[in-house]
Protein backbone atom coordinates (compact mmCIF):
# COMPACT_ATOMS: atom_id res chain seq x y z
CA UNK A 1 0.00 0.00 0.00
CA UNK A 2 1.73 3.03 -0.90
CA UNK A 3 2.75 5.70 1.86
CA UNK A 4 -0.26 8.55 0.57
CA UNK A 5 -3.03 5.88 1.23
CA UNK A 6 -1.58 4.71 4.82
CA UNK A 7 -1.16 8.92 5.53
CA UNK A 8 -4.69 9.74 4.32
CA UNK A 9 -6.81 10.54 7.39
CA UNK A 10 -10.33 8.63 7.85
CA UNK A 11 -13.63 10.05 8.77
CA UNK A 12 -15.46 9.30 11.97
CA UNK A 13 -18.88 10.27 13.54
CA UNK A 14 -19.01 10.08 17.39
CA UNK A 15 -21.67 9.82 19.44
CA UNK A 16 -21.91 10.45 23.32
CA UNK A 17 -18.13 12.28 22.88
CA UNK A 18 -17.90 13.21 26.85
CA UNK A 19 -15.31 15.80 26.86
CA UNK A 20 -13.42 14.33 24.13
CA UNK A 21 -10.76 11.45 25.45
CA UNK A 22 -11.85 9.26 22.65
CA UNK A 23 -12.25 11.97 20.27
CA UNK A 24 -8.66 13.03 21.01
CA UNK A 25 -7.08 9.16 20.61
CA UNK A 26 -9.15 8.67 17.21
CA UNK A 27 -7.66 12.63 16.06
CA UNK A 28 -4.18 11.25 17.40
CA UNK A 29 -4.55 7.66 15.37
CA UNK A 30 -5.51 9.39 11.88
CA UNK A 31 -9.17 10.10 11.98
CA UNK A 32 -11.29 13.20 11.09
CA UNK A 33 -14.29 14.01 13.00
CA UNK A 34 -17.52 14.88 10.49
CA UNK A 35 -19.16 14.68 13.50
CA UNK A 36 -19.44 14.58 17.55
CA UNK A 37 -22.43 15.23 19.60
CA UNK A 38 -22.63 15.43 23.18
CA UNK A 39 -25.11 16.50 25.88
CA UNK A 40 -23.39 18.20 28.07
CA UNK A 41 -23.06 21.81 27.63
CA UNK A 42 -19.89 22.12 29.36
CA UNK A 43 -18.01 19.11 27.95
CA UNK A 44 -19.45 20.04 24.31
CA UNK A 45 -17.72 23.37 24.69
CA UNK A 46 -14.63 21.47 25.88
CA UNK A 47 -15.20 19.58 22.02
CA UNK A 48 -15.15 22.59 20.55
CA UNK A 49 -12.46 24.39 22.19
CA UNK A 50 -9.98 21.75 21.09
CA UNK A 51 -11.44 19.98 18.22
CA UNK A 52 -10.30 21.00 14.89
CA UNK A 53 -13.31 22.69 13.36
CA UNK A 54 -14.67 22.01 16.06
CA UNK A 55 -17.55 25.25 16.20
CA UNK A 56 -18.55 23.49 12.87
CA UNK A 57 -18.59 19.73 13.61
CA UNK A 58 -19.54 19.66 17.13
CA UNK A 59 -23.77 19.51 18.26
CA UNK A 60 -24.70 19.52 21.66
CA UNK A 61 -28.38 17.55 22.59
CA UNK A 62 -29.45 14.02 22.69
CA UNK A 63 -28.19 11.64 20.23
CA UNK A 64 -31.54 9.72 19.58
CA UNK A 65 -33.25 13.22 19.13
CA UNK A 66 -34.26 13.55 15.21
CA UNK A 67 -33.29 17.05 15.67
CA UNK A 68 -29.47 16.76 16.76
CA UNK A 69 -28.80 15.20 13.69
CA UNK A 70 -30.07 12.62 11.02
CA UNK A 71 -27.68 9.26 10.91
CA UNK A 72 -28.60 9.26 6.74
CA UNK A 73 -26.68 12.16 5.84
CA UNK A 74 -23.73 10.03 7.73
CA UNK A 75 -23.90 7.14 5.52
CA UNK A 76 -20.93 5.17 4.39
CA UNK A 77 -18.67 7.27 7.39
CA UNK A 78 -15.59 5.05 8.01
CA UNK A 79 -15.91 4.97 11.45
CA UNK A 80 -19.36 5.28 14.21
CA UNK A 81 -17.79 5.55 17.41
CA UNK A 82 -18.96 6.86 21.02
CA UNK A 83 -18.85 5.97 24.60
CA UNK A 84 -22.93 5.44 25.60
CA UNK A 85 -23.63 6.17 28.81
CA UNK A 86 -22.40 3.86 31.67
CA UNK A 87 -24.79 3.63 34.27
CA UNK A 88 -27.38 1.43 32.99
CA UNK A 89 -24.59 -1.67 33.02
CA UNK A 90 -22.21 -0.19 35.80
CA UNK A 91 -22.01 -2.50 39.07
CA UNK A 92 -22.12 0.85 41.28
CA UNK A 93 -25.73 0.99 40.18
CA UNK A 94 -28.81 -0.77 40.00
CA UNK A 95 -28.16 -2.31 36.48
CA UNK A 96 -31.30 -1.57 34.64
CA UNK A 97 -29.83 -2.05 31.49
CA UNK A 98 -32.34 -2.03 28.73
CA UNK A 99 -34.95 -0.27 31.66
CA UNK A 100 -32.77 2.51 32.25
CA UNK A 101 -33.73 5.73 30.39
CA UNK A 102 -30.19 6.58 29.81
CA UNK A 103 -29.27 3.38 27.90
CA UNK A 104 -28.55 3.85 24.18
CA UNK A 105 -26.27 1.05 23.31
CA UNK A 106 -28.87 -0.83 21.45
CA UNK A 107 -30.59 2.52 20.07
CA UNK A 108 -27.07 3.03 19.36
CA UNK A 109 -26.75 -0.41 17.41
CA UNK A 110 -29.73 -0.09 15.72
CA UNK A 111 -28.10 3.38 13.87
CA UNK A 112 -25.55 0.62 12.11
CA UNK A 113 -28.25 -0.12 9.84
CA UNK A 114 -29.04 3.62 9.07
CA UNK A 115 -25.50 5.14 9.03
CA UNK A 116 -23.64 1.98 7.44
CA UNK A 117 -19.97 2.53 8.56
CA UNK A 118 -17.22 0.60 7.85
CA UNK A 119 -16.53 -0.13 11.88
CA UNK A 120 -18.20 0.32 14.51
CA UNK A 121 -16.67 1.23 18.50
CA UNK A 122 -18.36 1.31 21.16
CA UNK A 123 -17.06 1.32 24.82
CA UNK A 124 -18.09 1.01 28.18
CA UNK A 125 -17.71 -0.25 31.82
CA UNK A 126 -16.86 -4.05 32.51
CA UNK A 127 -20.46 -4.58 33.51
CA UNK A 128 -21.48 -4.90 30.46
CA UNK A 129 -19.34 -8.33 30.31
CA UNK A 130 -21.01 -9.57 33.54
CA UNK A 131 -23.41 -12.79 33.34
CA UNK A 132 -26.47 -10.44 34.06
CA UNK A 133 -26.12 -8.94 30.23
CA UNK A 134 -25.37 -11.64 28.87
CA UNK A 135 -28.19 -12.03 26.78
CA UNK A 136 -28.04 -8.42 25.74
CA UNK A 137 -24.77 -8.81 24.28
CA UNK A 138 -26.14 -12.04 22.34
CA UNK A 139 -28.67 -9.80 20.92
CA UNK A 140 -26.12 -7.07 19.86
CA UNK A 141 -23.94 -9.37 18.47
CA UNK A 142 -27.19 -11.30 16.06
CA UNK A 143 -28.13 -7.62 15.14
CA UNK A 144 -25.03 -6.77 14.22
CA UNK A 145 -24.25 -10.15 12.19
CA UNK A 146 -27.84 -9.45 10.43
CA UNK A 147 -26.99 -6.08 9.62
CA UNK A 148 -24.02 -7.73 7.83
CA UNK A 149 -20.87 -7.05 10.50
CA UNK A 150 -18.58 -9.44 12.06
CA UNK A 151 -18.79 -8.16 15.97
CA UNK A 152 -16.13 -8.91 18.94
CA UNK A 153 -16.10 -8.13 22.30
CA UNK A 154 -13.32 -7.37 24.81
CA UNK A 155 -12.31 -6.34 28.05
CA UNK A 156 -9.50 -3.77 28.40
CA UNK A 157 -7.42 -2.28 30.84
CA UNK A 158 -6.12 1.61 30.90
CA UNK A 159 -2.88 0.09 32.37
CA UNK A 160 -1.63 -1.79 29.75
CA UNK A 161 -1.36 1.13 27.43
CA UNK A 162 0.44 3.36 29.66
CA UNK A 163 -2.33 5.05 31.45
CA UNK A 164 -1.23 5.27 35.47
CA UNK A 165 -4.59 3.66 36.49
CA UNK A 166 -6.46 0.08 35.69
CA UNK A 167 -9.84 1.63 34.45
CA UNK A 168 -11.24 -1.93 32.99
CA UNK A 169 -13.40 -1.00 29.83
CA UNK A 170 -15.68 -3.22 27.60
CA UNK A 171 -15.27 -2.60 24.15
CA UNK A 172 -17.28 -3.55 21.34
CA UNK A 173 -15.59 -3.67 17.41
CA UNK A 174 -17.73 -4.38 14.55
CA UNK A 175 -16.47 -4.06 10.89
CA UNK A 176 -17.76 -5.29 7.59
CA UNK A 177 -16.47 -8.80 6.59
CA UNK A 178 -13.61 -7.23 4.27
CA UNK A 179 -12.13 -5.26 6.96
CA UNK A 180 -12.52 -7.18 9.74
CA UNK A 181 -10.21 -10.00 8.23
CA UNK A 182 -7.37 -7.88 8.60
CA UNK A 183 -8.70 -6.33 12.19
CA UNK A 184 -6.62 -7.61 15.64
CA UNK A 185 -6.78 -5.94 18.81
CA UNK A 186 -4.30 -3.95 20.02
CA UNK A 187 -1.37 -5.35 21.87
CA UNK A 188 -0.37 -4.29 25.34
CA UNK A 189 1.89 -0.96 24.94
CA UNK A 190 6.31 -1.75 25.74
CA UNK A 191 5.76 1.17 27.86
CA UNK A 192 4.83 0.23 31.87
CA UNK A 193 2.72 2.59 33.17
CA UNK A 194 3.70 5.02 36.01
CA UNK A 195 3.06 5.03 39.43
CA UNK A 196 0.44 7.85 40.71
CA UNK A 197 3.56 9.27 41.88
CA UNK A 198 5.80 9.20 38.70
CA UNK A 199 3.21 10.58 37.14
CA UNK A 200 2.24 13.76 38.84
CA UNK A 201 5.48 14.51 40.95
CA UNK A 202 5.99 17.92 38.89
CA UNK A 203 2.48 19.08 39.37
CA UNK A 204 2.43 18.44 43.21
CA UNK A 205 5.50 20.10 43.19
CA UNK A 206 3.99 23.09 41.13
CA UNK A 207 2.21 25.03 43.66
CA UNK A 208 6.09 25.23 46.23
CA UNK A 209 5.42 22.47 48.41
CA UNK A 210 8.86 21.54 49.56
CA UNK A 211 10.78 19.15 47.37
CA UNK A 212 11.50 16.87 50.10
CA UNK A 213 7.65 16.64 51.05
CA UNK A 214 6.50 16.37 47.52
CA UNK A 215 9.56 13.19 47.15
CA UNK A 216 8.15 11.37 50.52
CA UNK A 217 4.03 11.77 48.99
CA UNK A 218 5.75 9.98 45.62
CA UNK A 219 7.28 7.32 47.49
CA UNK A 220 4.54 6.68 48.95
CA UNK A 221 2.05 6.64 45.93
CA UNK A 222 3.58 4.31 44.40
CA UNK A 223 1.06 2.22 42.15
CA UNK A 224 -1.30 2.49 39.46
CA UNK A 225 -4.27 4.73 40.90
CA UNK A 226 -7.91 3.15 41.43
CA UNK A 227 -10.42 4.07 38.73
CA UNK A 228 -11.23 7.67 38.10
CA UNK A 229 -15.07 8.02 38.42
CA UNK A 230 -16.58 10.73 37.31
CA UNK A 231 -20.25 10.39 38.70
CA UNK A 232 -23.12 11.79 37.63
CA UNK A 233 -25.46 14.72 38.41
CA UNK A 234 -27.77 12.96 40.69
CA UNK A 235 -25.01 13.13 43.15
CA UNK A 236 -23.05 15.56 45.00
CA UNK A 237 -20.02 17.17 44.30
CA UNK A 238 -16.52 15.98 42.67
CA UNK A 239 -14.58 13.62 44.84
CA UNK A 240 -12.80 10.29 43.82
CA UNK A 241 -15.24 7.73 44.02
CA UNK A 242 -16.81 5.48 47.06
CA UNK A 243 -15.30 4.46 50.00
CA UNK A 244 -13.68 1.52 48.54
CA UNK A 245 -11.74 3.67 46.37
CA UNK A 246 -11.68 6.22 49.32
CA UNK A 247 -9.42 3.80 51.09
CA UNK A 248 -7.34 2.70 48.14
CA UNK A 249 -6.33 6.74 47.38
CA UNK A 250 -5.36 6.92 51.00
CA UNK A 251 -2.87 4.19 50.97
CA UNK A 252 -1.25 6.49 47.81
CA UNK A 253 -1.06 9.07 50.27
CA UNK A 254 -4.07 11.44 48.32
CA UNK A 255 -7.13 12.45 50.35
CA UNK A 256 -10.31 11.98 47.87
CA UNK A 257 -12.55 13.51 49.59
CA UNK A 258 -12.69 16.28 46.78
CA UNK A 259 -10.75 17.86 44.08
CA UNK A 260 -8.18 20.91 44.70
CA UNK A 261 -7.70 23.99 43.25
CA UNK A 262 -4.37 24.59 43.66
CA UNK A 263 -1.47 22.06 44.20
CA UNK A 264 -0.22 22.01 47.55
CA UNK A 265 1.20 25.75 48.81
CA UNK A 266 5.02 26.01 50.85
CA UNK A 267 4.62 24.47 54.41
CA UNK A 268 1.26 22.16 53.41
CA UNK A 269 0.73 20.02 55.66
CA UNK A 270 -1.89 17.20 56.16
CA UNK A 271 -5.23 18.30 58.55
CA UNK A 272 -7.70 16.12 60.25
CA UNK A 273 -6.65 13.50 59.76
CA UNK A 274 -6.41 13.44 55.93
CA UNK A 275 -4.01 11.13 54.28
CA UNK A 276 -2.17 13.59 52.00
CA UNK A 277 -2.95 15.99 49.66
CA UNK A 278 -5.97 16.54 47.09
CA UNK A 279 -5.23 16.33 43.67
CA UNK A 280 -6.36 19.26 41.43
CA UNK A 281 -7.51 18.52 38.07
CA UNK A 282 -5.01 18.63 35.99
CA UNK A 283 -3.67 16.01 37.99
CA UNK A 284 -6.82 13.80 37.37
CA UNK A 285 -6.43 14.42 33.80
CA UNK A 286 -3.13 13.14 34.07
CA UNK A 287 -4.12 9.90 35.39
CA UNK A 288 -6.86 9.88 32.91
CA UNK A 289 -4.27 9.69 30.10
CA UNK A 290 -3.60 13.19 29.21
CA UNK A 291 0.08 13.17 29.32
CA UNK A 292 2.68 13.55 27.44
CA UNK A 293 3.65 15.69 24.20
CA UNK A 294 0.51 13.86 22.08
CA UNK A 295 -1.98 14.47 24.75
CA UNK A 296 -1.80 16.99 27.15
CA UNK A 297 -2.35 19.88 25.70
CA UNK A 298 -6.11 19.25 25.63
CA UNK A 299 -7.80 22.35 27.61
CA UNK A 300 -11.40 21.72 29.45
CA UNK A 301 -13.95 24.29 29.70
CA UNK A 302 -16.23 24.93 32.80
CA UNK A 303 -15.68 25.05 35.99
CA UNK A 304 -13.93 22.59 38.32
CA UNK A 305 -16.78 19.86 39.34
CA UNK A 306 -18.10 20.03 35.78
CA UNK A 307 -14.47 19.68 34.68
CA UNK A 308 -13.73 16.55 36.86
CA UNK A 309 -16.75 14.94 36.09
CA UNK A 310 -16.14 15.80 32.17
CA UNK A 311 -12.61 14.03 33.02
CA UNK A 312 -14.06 10.98 35.00
CA UNK A 313 -16.14 9.84 32.44
CA UNK A 314 -13.71 10.04 29.66
CA UNK A 315 -12.29 7.37 27.62
CA UNK A 316 -8.60 7.00 28.51
CA UNK A 317 -7.43 9.29 24.83
CA UNK A 318 -4.28 6.53 24.67
CA UNK A 319 -6.87 3.39 24.67
CA UNK A 320 -8.26 5.14 22.29
CA UNK A 321 -5.78 5.80 19.72
CA UNK A 322 -4.76 2.14 19.87
CA UNK A 323 -8.39 0.99 19.17
CA UNK A 324 -8.22 3.48 16.57
CA UNK A 325 -5.05 2.30 15.15
CA UNK A 326 -5.99 -1.40 14.82
CA UNK A 327 -9.66 -0.10 13.25
CA UNK A 328 -7.63 2.30 10.47
CA UNK A 329 -5.12 -1.01 9.84
CA UNK A 330 -7.70 -3.09 9.06
CA UNK A 331 -9.72 -0.43 6.95
CA UNK A 332 -6.54 0.00 4.86
CA UNK A 333 -6.11 -3.79 4.61
CA UNK A 334 -3.05 -3.76 6.23
CA UNK A 335 -1.04 -6.32 7.44
CA UNK A 336 -2.07 -10.20 7.19
CA UNK A 337 -5.21 -11.21 6.85
CA UNK A 338 -7.01 -14.06 9.24
CA UNK A 339 -9.26 -16.55 9.15
CA UNK A 340 -12.72 -15.07 9.62
CA UNK A 341 -14.68 -16.63 12.24
CA UNK A 342 -17.93 -15.65 12.63
CA UNK A 343 -17.62 -14.80 15.91
CA UNK A 344 -20.99 -14.12 16.05
CA UNK A 345 -21.39 -17.35 16.70
CA UNK A 346 -19.36 -17.02 19.85
CA UNK A 347 -22.44 -17.68 22.16
CA UNK A 348 -23.19 -15.44 24.95
CA UNK A 349 -26.43 -16.81 26.06
CA UNK A 350 -27.13 -20.46 25.10
CA UNK A 351 -30.56 -19.78 26.87
CA UNK A 352 -31.14 -16.60 24.69
CA UNK A 353 -30.06 -18.02 21.62
CA UNK A 354 -32.23 -21.07 21.97
CA UNK A 355 -35.39 -19.07 23.15
CA UNK A 356 -34.52 -16.36 19.77
CA UNK A 357 -34.25 -19.64 17.55
CA UNK A 358 -37.16 -21.84 18.95
CA UNK A 359 -40.42 -22.40 16.69
CA UNK A 360 -42.20 -22.22 19.77
CA UNK A 361 -42.11 -21.70 23.45
CA UNK A 362 -39.83 -24.05 26.03
CA UNK A 363 -40.09 -25.53 29.28
CA UNK A 364 -37.01 -25.72 31.82
CA UNK A 365 -36.38 -29.03 30.81
CA UNK A 366 -37.07 -29.17 27.30
CA UNK A 367 -34.26 -25.97 27.27
CA UNK A 368 -31.98 -28.79 29.70
CA UNK A 369 -32.49 -31.36 26.85
CA UNK A 370 -32.09 -29.39 23.40
CA UNK A 371 -28.63 -27.41 25.24
CA UNK A 372 -27.26 -30.96 26.32
CA UNK A 373 -27.98 -32.41 22.39
CA UNK A 374 -25.67 -29.44 21.27
CA UNK A 375 -23.31 -29.59 23.80
CA UNK A 376 -23.64 -27.13 26.60
CA UNK A 377 -24.72 -28.93 30.21
CA UNK A 378 -26.76 -26.47 31.86
CA UNK A 379 -28.99 -27.83 35.41
CA UNK A 380 -32.18 -26.62 36.31
CA UNK A 381 -31.24 -23.60 38.90
CA UNK A 382 -28.89 -21.87 36.19
CA UNK A 383 -31.37 -22.31 33.30
CA UNK A 384 -34.02 -20.42 35.98
CA UNK A 385 -31.08 -17.44 35.96
CA UNK A 386 -30.30 -17.20 32.94
CA UNK A 387 -34.35 -16.94 32.28
CA UNK A 388 -34.05 -13.94 35.00
CA UNK A 389 -31.60 -12.51 33.41
CA UNK A 390 -32.83 -12.59 30.16
CA UNK A 391 -36.83 -11.10 31.46
CA UNK A 392 -34.84 -7.98 32.84
CA UNK A 393 -33.95 -6.76 29.10
CA UNK A 394 -36.54 -8.38 27.23
CA UNK A 395 -40.51 -9.19 27.33
CA UNK A 396 -40.35 -13.14 28.47
CA UNK A 397 -43.86 -14.92 27.69
CA UNK A 398 -44.83 -17.66 29.86
CA UNK A 399 -47.60 -19.92 29.91
CA UNK A 400 -48.97 -22.18 32.38
CA UNK A 401 -49.51 -25.56 30.80
CA UNK A 402 -52.45 -27.87 31.85
CA UNK A 403 -50.21 -30.67 31.66
CA UNK A 404 -48.23 -28.50 34.69
CA UNK A 405 -45.05 -26.75 34.28
CA UNK A 406 -44.23 -23.09 32.83
CA UNK A 407 -43.08 -22.55 28.82
CA UNK A 408 -40.57 -19.80 27.86
CA UNK A 409 -41.09 -17.82 25.00
CA UNK A 410 -39.10 -14.89 24.04
CA UNK A 411 -41.25 -11.43 23.31
CA UNK A 412 -39.95 -8.02 22.46
CA UNK A 413 -36.42 -6.41 23.44
CA UNK A 414 -37.21 -3.56 26.33
CA UNK A 415 -34.31 -1.24 25.17
CA UNK A 416 -35.13 1.78 23.15
CA UNK A 417 -33.82 1.47 19.92
CA UNK A 418 -36.14 4.60 18.71
CA UNK A 419 -39.60 3.77 19.26
CA UNK A 420 -42.19 6.72 19.31
CA UNK A 421 -44.30 5.24 22.41
CA UNK A 422 -40.92 4.20 24.29
CA UNK A 423 -41.11 5.24 27.83
CA UNK A 424 -37.41 6.34 27.21
CA UNK A 425 -38.48 9.53 25.97
CA UNK A 426 -41.00 10.64 29.13
CA UNK A 427 -38.53 9.30 31.12
CA UNK A 428 -35.68 11.21 29.47
CA UNK A 429 -37.32 14.75 29.71
CA UNK A 430 -37.66 14.35 33.40
CA UNK A 431 -34.59 13.72 34.29
CA UNK A 432 -32.47 15.54 31.82
CA UNK A 433 -30.72 18.06 33.87
CA UNK A 434 -29.91 14.76 36.02
CA UNK A 435 -28.24 12.99 33.00
CA UNK A 436 -24.53 12.72 32.55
Amino acid sequence: MSTAKREERLEAVEICAGAGGQSLGLERAGFTHKLAIELDANAAATLRHNLPNGNQVVRVGDVADPSTWDPAEFKGIDLLAGGVPCPPFSFAGKQLGANDERDLFAWAINSVAVVKPRALMLENVRGLSANRFSAYRQHVLDTLHEYGYIAEWKLLHASDFGVPQLRPRFVLIALQPEYAEYFTWPEPSQEKAPTVGEALADLMGEGGWGEAEVEKWVAKANSIAPTIVGGSKKHGGADLGPTRAKRAWAELGVDAMGVANHAPKPGWVPINGAPGPKLTTPMVARIQGWRGKEFADWEFQGKKTSVYRQIGNAFPPPVAKALGLAIKRALFKEGEKRILIETVNTVQDPVYKLLREAKRPMTVEQIIVVLAKAGVTMDQPEVERHLNHISHDFELNMTERKTGGTTYGLGEFKAFIGQDDHQRHDLFSQHRTRIS
